[in-house]
């Protein structure tokens, strides 16, 4: 009996932190990406781990040869040295296989490149503006929504509890399990708009529409920064996005409606005076 209530509190517990929501900081000396979020940042790591076995084969391979080469033709093993031109074999390997290597990393190097690149049809669309130093959100529709997103003080992320240099006071909501297409741009100079959790990364250069996609598997919040050197607050962009349920991004966005409207009569009657 005891066993099987100590089976069901675990079985609750670990059920408990599934459903908690996914938030993931960097680490100091952190050796790993954040844990992914999205199908494509778990294929960037994929690729990531075989170039790794790939990179430490061909290192361990070379230092072997030259710890061979240094013990077999030291200056004592060979008072005469070898006049030795050159070796036809050796010269076709070192270059076939070489290729070869390539052509493993190529294959699945393109076909990430391509889901990057292929957006699939969207379900939620967002304009990300990058300014000296905030974004700016337009989510586009019968309604459009438009509002700023500044990063928090040290002493306002303290109070709300969000870490420092990453929250913001008006953070996006999209849903989860959702296409949800980025498309950027720069107001000024050139930022970019990134998020690591979802393996998203986009440059806003300003006279250019830049278009970039993502689509969370978990419910949480996850944040990210401009991630191009943009001026003197460059560190001071950050990126904070809530991935929620559906009927809680619809919520949302009636409230934004309202919330964010309000914003900006009142930005237009103080500018009109």
């Amino acid at each position: 009996m005891f066993l099987r209530k100590s089976g069901a509190a675990v079985a609750a517990a670990l059920m408990a932190l599934w459903t908690l929501p996914a938030v993931a900081l960097p680490e100091k000396w952190g050796k790993g990406f954040q844990p992914a979020a999205s199908e494509i940042m778990e294929r960037i790591e994929s690729f990531h781990l075989e170039l790794l076995y790939i990179i430490v084969a061909v290192c361990v391979f070379v230092l072997a040869l030259l710890v061979w080469i240094v013990v077999k033709y030291r200056a004592g093993a060979n008072p005469v040295p070898s006049k030795v031109h050159h070796n036809t074999l050796l010269e076709v390997a070192w270059t076939i296989i070489p290729v070869i290597i390539l052509v493993i990393i190529a294959v699945p190097s393109f076909k990430l490149l391509y889901a990057e690149a292929a957006i699939p049809p969207a379900d939620v669309h967002i304009k990300a503006i990058g300014k000296q130093w905030f974004w700016t959100y337009e989510y586009p529709g019968a309604t459009p929504i438009t509002f700023d997103s500044l990063g928090l003080s040290d002493e306002d992320a303290a109070k709300e509890g969000k870490p420092r240099l990453l929250g913001v006071d008006n953070p996006i909501y999209v849903p989860v399990n959702k296409v949800i297409e980025i498309e950027t741009t720069g107001a000024d100079v050139i930022h970019s708009w990134a998020l690591p959790q979802m393996g998203v990364k986009m440059d806003a250069v300003p006279g250019r529409l830049n278009h970039t996609w993502f689509k969370a598997e978990k419910v949480g919040i996850y944040y990210g920064q401009c991630s191009e050197l943009c001026g003197a607050r460059h560190a001071y962009m950050p990126i904070e996005v809530h991935v929620v349920t559906d009927a809680e991004y619809a919520a949302w966005l009636k409230e934004a409606k309202t919330k964010f409207a309000a914003l900006e009569n009142d930005a237009v009657r103080v500018a009109s005076k």
